[in-house]
Protein backbone atom coordinates (compact mmCIF):
# COMPACT_ATOMS: atom_id res chain seq x y z
CA UNK A 1 0.00 0.00 0.00
CA UNK A 2 2.46 2.49 -1.84
CA UNK A 3 2.04 5.76 -1.73
CA UNK A 4 0.68 6.57 -5.29
CA UNK A 5 -1.54 8.18 -7.61
CA UNK A 6 -3.25 4.76 -6.93
CA UNK A 7 -6.98 5.06 -5.79
CA UNK A 8 -7.20 3.21 -2.71
CA UNK A 9 -10.94 2.52 -1.96
CA UNK A 10 -12.03 0.91 1.27
CA UNK A 11 -12.12 -2.30 0.09
CA UNK A 12 -8.65 -2.39 -2.01
CA UNK A 13 -7.51 -0.76 1.42
CA UNK A 14 -9.15 -4.00 3.22
CA UNK A 15 -8.23 -6.60 0.57
CA UNK A 16 -4.54 -5.46 0.80
CA UNK A 17 -4.02 -5.18 4.33
CA UNK A 18 -5.75 -8.32 5.19
CA UNK A 19 -2.97 -10.40 2.96
CA UNK A 20 -0.19 -8.51 4.22
CA UNK A 21 -0.97 -8.78 7.91
CA UNK A 22 -1.55 -12.70 7.43
CA UNK A 23 2.03 -12.88 5.36
CA UNK A 24 3.49 -11.30 8.44
CA UNK A 25 2.01 -14.39 10.73
CA UNK A 26 -1.17 -11.52 12.03
CA UNK A 27 -4.02 -14.09 12.64
CA UNK A 28 -7.71 -12.77 12.42
CA UNK A 29 -6.23 -10.32 9.91
CA UNK A 30 -9.47 -9.64 7.95
CA UNK A 31 -10.72 -8.31 11.16
CA UNK A 32 -7.85 -6.53 12.73
CA UNK A 33 -7.64 -4.99 9.26
CA UNK A 34 -10.98 -3.81 9.64
CA UNK A 35 -10.61 -1.95 13.61
CA UNK A 36 -7.49 -0.13 12.43
CA UNK A 37 -9.11 1.21 9.13
CA UNK A 38 -12.14 2.18 11.70
CA UNK A 39 -9.76 3.50 14.05
CA UNK A 40 -8.50 5.49 10.95
CA UNK A 41 -11.88 6.46 9.53
CA UNK A 42 -13.94 7.02 12.48
CA UNK A 43 -16.44 4.74 11.38
CA UNK A 44 -17.88 1.67 12.58
CA UNK A 45 -17.54 -2.19 11.13
CA UNK A 46 -20.92 -1.47 9.31
CA UNK A 47 -19.46 1.74 8.26
CA UNK A 48 -16.84 0.30 6.61
CA UNK A 49 -18.95 -2.63 4.45
CA UNK A 50 -21.88 0.31 3.19
CA UNK A 51 -18.49 2.69 2.26
CA UNK A 52 -16.71 -0.25 0.20
CA UNK A 53 -16.32 1.78 -2.44
CA UNK A 54 -15.49 4.91 -1.09
CA UNK A 55 -11.98 6.45 -1.70
CA UNK A 56 -9.49 7.31 1.77
CA UNK A 57 -8.95 10.76 2.55
CA UNK A 58 -5.10 11.57 2.26
CA UNK A 59 -4.94 11.70 6.06
CA UNK A 60 -7.22 8.86 6.22
CA UNK A 61 -4.46 6.79 4.30
CA UNK A 62 -1.30 8.18 6.32
CA UNK A 63 -3.00 7.44 9.41
CA UNK A 64 -3.69 3.66 8.67
CA UNK A 65 -0.48 2.98 6.57
CA UNK A 66 1.35 4.38 9.98
CA UNK A 67 -1.05 1.72 11.86
CA UNK A 68 -0.93 -1.09 9.50
CA UNK A 69 3.58 -1.14 9.46
CA UNK A 70 3.36 -1.13 13.04
CA UNK A 71 0.89 -4.24 13.33
CA UNK A 72 3.14 -5.83 10.66
CA UNK A 73 5.90 -5.27 12.63
CA UNK A 74 3.63 -7.00 15.70
CA UNK A 75 3.15 -4.46 17.93
CA UNK A 76 -0.01 -5.64 19.42
CA UNK A 77 -3.27 -4.47 18.15
CA UNK A 78 -4.44 -2.76 21.55
CA UNK A 79 -1.67 -0.61 21.96
CA UNK A 80 -1.78 0.53 18.45
CA UNK A 81 -5.83 1.33 19.15
CA UNK A 82 -4.85 2.49 22.71
CA UNK A 83 -7.51 0.53 24.40
CA UNK A 84 -8.39 -2.73 25.63
CA UNK A 85 -12.02 -3.98 27.00
CA UNK A 86 -12.14 -5.36 30.31
CA UNK A 87 -15.40 -6.40 32.20
CA UNK A 88 -17.49 -4.53 29.86
CA UNK A 89 -15.23 -1.35 30.36
CA UNK A 90 -12.81 0.14 28.05
CA UNK A 91 -9.16 0.77 29.50
CA UNK A 92 -6.33 2.78 27.98
CA UNK A 93 -3.82 0.89 27.58
CA UNK A 94 0.64 1.84 26.23
CA UNK A 95 3.89 -0.37 26.44
CA UNK A 96 3.96 0.63 30.22
CA UNK A 97 1.19 -2.15 31.26
CA UNK A 98 0.35 -5.45 30.14
CA UNK A 99 -2.53 -5.47 28.24
CA UNK A 100 -5.54 -6.33 30.02
CA UNK A 101 -6.88 -10.27 29.47
CA UNK A 102 -10.15 -11.79 29.36
CA UNK A 103 -8.49 -14.84 31.11
CA UNK A 104 -8.31 -12.32 34.22
CA UNK A 105 -12.15 -11.61 34.64
CA UNK A 106 -11.96 -15.12 36.13
CA UNK A 107 -10.05 -13.62 39.12
CA UNK A 108 -12.77 -10.89 39.14
CA UNK A 109 -15.62 -13.57 39.67
CA UNK A 110 -13.59 -14.78 42.21
CA UNK A 111 -13.24 -11.88 44.70
CA UNK A 112 -16.98 -11.08 44.00
CA UNK A 113 -18.11 -14.12 44.75
CA UNK A 114 -16.00 -15.07 48.09
CA UNK A 115 -15.84 -11.32 49.28
CA UNK A 116 -18.81 -9.72 48.08
CA UNK A 117 -19.13 -7.71 51.23
CA UNK A 118 -15.55 -6.02 51.70
CA UNK A 119 -15.01 -2.92 53.26
CA UNK A 120 -11.43 -2.40 52.32
CA UNK A 121 -9.66 -3.99 48.92
CA UNK A 122 -6.26 -4.26 47.61
CA UNK A 123 -4.29 -5.01 44.43
CA UNK A 124 -0.79 -5.63 44.02
CA UNK A 125 0.47 -5.04 40.67
CA UNK A 126 -2.07 -3.17 39.34
CA UNK A 127 -0.82 -2.46 35.56
CA UNK A 128 -3.76 -0.75 33.68
CA UNK A 129 -5.69 -0.56 37.08
CA UNK A 130 -8.39 -3.02 35.10
CA UNK A 131 -8.80 -4.86 38.54
CA UNK A 132 -8.93 -2.22 41.02
CA UNK A 133 -11.50 -0.24 38.70
CA UNK A 134 -13.77 -3.17 38.06
CA UNK A 135 -13.68 -3.67 41.76
CA UNK A 136 -14.15 -0.46 43.17
CA UNK A 137 -17.50 -0.43 40.23
CA UNK A 138 -18.83 -3.80 41.57
CA UNK A 139 -18.02 -2.98 45.65
CA UNK A 140 -18.83 0.34 45.99
CA UNK A 141 -18.78 0.25 49.65
CA UNK A 142 -15.36 -0.69 49.15
CA UNK A 143 -12.31 1.64 49.85
CA UNK A 144 -9.62 0.26 47.07
CA UNK A 145 -6.09 0.23 47.14
CA UNK A 146 -3.79 -0.25 44.07
CA UNK A 147 -0.32 -0.49 44.14
CA UNK A 148 2.71 -1.11 41.23
CA UNK A 149 6.73 -0.96 40.98
CA UNK A 150 6.24 1.53 37.78
CA UNK A 151 5.23 5.02 38.08
CA UNK A 152 4.28 4.75 34.27
CA UNK A 153 1.83 1.98 35.14
CA UNK A 154 0.41 3.78 37.80
CA UNK A 155 -0.01 7.13 35.39
CA UNK A 156 -2.18 4.95 33.25
CA UNK A 157 -4.10 3.36 35.93
CA UNK A 158 -5.01 6.69 37.58
CA UNK A 159 -6.06 8.07 33.69
CA UNK A 160 -8.30 4.80 33.28
CA UNK A 161 -10.02 5.43 37.15
CA UNK A 162 -10.46 8.73 36.72
CA UNK A 163 -12.16 8.16 33.03
CA UNK A 164 -14.96 5.98 34.73
CA UNK A 165 -15.06 7.51 37.66
CA UNK A 166 -13.60 5.24 40.43
CA UNK A 167 -11.88 6.59 43.38
CA UNK A 168 -9.19 4.03 44.27
CA UNK A 169 -5.65 5.18 46.25
CA UNK A 170 -2.98 4.56 44.12
CA UNK A 171 0.56 3.70 45.70
CA UNK A 172 4.00 3.41 44.43
CA UNK A 173 5.47 0.62 45.44
CA UNK A 174 6.74 -3.37 45.71
CA UNK A 175 4.54 -5.87 47.24
CA UNK A 176 2.66 -4.65 50.30
CA UNK A 177 5.92 -1.90 51.30
CA UNK A 178 4.04 1.28 50.45
CA UNK A 179 0.78 0.26 53.04
CA UNK A 180 2.81 0.24 55.85
CA UNK A 181 0.62 -2.29 58.46
CA UNK A 182 -2.67 -1.55 57.29
CA UNK A 183 -5.19 -4.52 56.97
CA UNK A 184 -7.70 -5.70 54.29
CA UNK A 185 -10.79 -8.06 53.81
CA UNK A 186 -9.19 -8.89 50.37
CA UNK A 187 -5.91 -8.92 48.38
CA UNK A 188 -6.45 -9.64 44.52
CA UNK A 189 -3.29 -9.88 42.19
CA UNK A 190 -2.06 -10.95 38.63
CA UNK A 191 1.51 -11.48 39.33
CA UNK A 192 4.23 -12.03 36.64
CA UNK A 193 4.18 -16.27 36.57
CA UNK A 194 6.14 -16.63 33.17
CA UNK A 195 9.35 -18.43 33.69
CA UNK A 196 12.38 -17.15 32.61
CA UNK A 197 13.31 -19.23 30.27
CA UNK A 198 10.02 -19.14 28.60
CA UNK A 199 9.86 -15.45 28.06
CA UNK A 200 11.75 -16.44 24.94
CA UNK A 201 8.95 -18.85 23.30
CA UNK A 202 6.37 -15.94 23.56
CA UNK A 203 4.25 -15.16 20.85
CA UNK A 204 6.22 -11.19 19.44
CA UNK A 205 3.42 -9.77 20.42
CA UNK A 206 4.14 -10.39 23.84
CA UNK A 207 7.70 -10.65 24.08
CA UNK A 208 8.49 -7.69 22.57
CA UNK A 209 6.41 -4.91 23.49
CA UNK A 210 5.04 -6.36 26.79
CA UNK A 211 6.63 -5.02 29.97
CA UNK A 212 8.99 -7.79 31.06
CA UNK A 213 8.45 -6.81 34.43
CA UNK A 214 5.58 -8.20 34.31
CA UNK A 215 6.25 -11.09 33.01
CA UNK A 216 9.11 -12.34 34.11
CA UNK A 217 8.37 -14.28 37.50
CA UNK A 218 11.80 -15.82 37.56
CA UNK A 219 12.97 -19.28 37.18
CA UNK A 220 10.31 -21.66 37.94
CA UNK A 221 7.79 -18.37 37.62
CA UNK A 222 6.43 -18.60 41.43
CA UNK A 223 9.18 -15.79 42.54
CA UNK A 224 6.16 -13.36 43.09
CA UNK A 225 3.97 -16.00 44.41
CA UNK A 226 6.38 -17.18 47.18
CA UNK A 227 5.96 -13.13 48.47
CA UNK A 228 2.68 -12.75 48.70
CA UNK A 229 2.20 -16.09 50.15
CA UNK A 230 4.44 -15.10 52.95
CA UNK A 231 3.45 -11.77 53.48
CA UNK A 232 -0.10 -11.34 52.90
CA UNK A 233 -1.29 -12.77 56.68
CA UNK A 234 0.24 -9.36 58.35
CA UNK A 235 -1.70 -7.31 55.73
CA UNK A 236 -5.32 -9.38 56.40
CA UNK A 237 -8.20 -9.08 58.14
CA UNK A 238 -9.47 -12.14 60.35
CA UNK A 239 -11.26 -14.31 57.06
CA UNK A 240 -9.61 -12.06 54.85
CA UNK A 241 -8.86 -13.31 51.40
CA UNK A 242 -6.10 -13.41 49.26
CA UNK A 243 -6.79 -14.39 45.75
CA UNK A 244 -4.17 -14.94 42.84
CA UNK A 245 -4.20 -15.59 38.91
CA UNK A 246 -1.87 -18.34 37.68
CA UNK A 247 -0.40 -19.36 34.98
CA UNK A 248 -1.61 -22.98 33.28
CA UNK A 249 0.00 -25.59 35.32
CA UNK A 250 0.73 -23.61 38.60
CA UNK A 251 -2.02 -24.50 40.75
CA UNK A 252 -0.75 -27.36 43.11
CA UNK A 253 2.06 -25.14 43.40
CA UNK A 254 0.90 -22.13 44.75
CA UNK A 255 -1.90 -23.86 46.51
CA UNK A 256 0.90 -25.36 48.53
CA UNK A 257 2.71 -22.17 48.78
CA UNK A 258 -1.00 -20.86 50.51
CA UNK A 259 -1.08 -24.32 52.50
CA UNK A 260 2.24 -24.21 54.03
CA UNK A 261 1.60 -20.25 54.92
CA UNK A 262 -1.62 -21.20 56.68
CA UNK A 263 -4.27 -20.50 54.68
CA UNK A 264 -6.85 -22.75 54.59
CA UNK A 265 -10.21 -23.13 52.38
CA UNK A 266 -7.84 -23.00 49.17
CA UNK A 267 -9.68 -22.40 46.55
CA UNK A 268 -8.63 -23.59 42.33
CA UNK A 269 -10.78 -22.19 39.72
CA UNK A 270 -10.89 -22.72 36.05
CA UNK A 271 -11.55 -19.97 33.53
CA UNK A 272 -13.66 -20.29 30.79
CA UNK A 273 -11.43 -22.90 28.68
CA UNK A 274 -11.27 -25.29 31.76
CA UNK A 275 -7.92 -24.25 32.61
CA UNK A 276 -7.56 -23.43 36.47
CA UNK A 277 -6.45 -20.06 36.38
CA UNK A 278 -7.15 -18.48 40.01
CA UNK A 279 -5.52 -20.13 43.42
CA UNK A 280 -6.68 -18.51 46.38
CA UNK A 281 -6.91 -18.77 50.33
CA UNK A 282 -8.58 -17.57 53.47
CA UNK A 283 -7.14 -16.06 56.52
CA UNK A 284 -8.52 -17.16 59.82
CA UNK A 285 -5.65 -16.76 61.89
CA UNK A 286 -5.90 -13.66 64.39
Amino acid sequence: MKATDETWTTLKVLTWTTGYLAEKGVENARREAEWLLCEATGLDRMGLYLNFDKPLQDDELTAYRSMVARRGRREPLQYILGSQEFDGLEFAVTKDVLIPRHDTETLLGEALRQAPRAQTVLDIGTGSGCIAVALAQRLPQAAVTAVDLSPEALAIARRNAEQHGARIEFLLGSFFQPVNQRRFDLIVSNPPYITTADLATLQSEVRDFEPRLALDGGTDGLDAYRVLAAEAPRYLEPNGWLLLEIGAGQDKDVATLLADAGFDAIVSVPDSAGIIRVVGGQWHAV
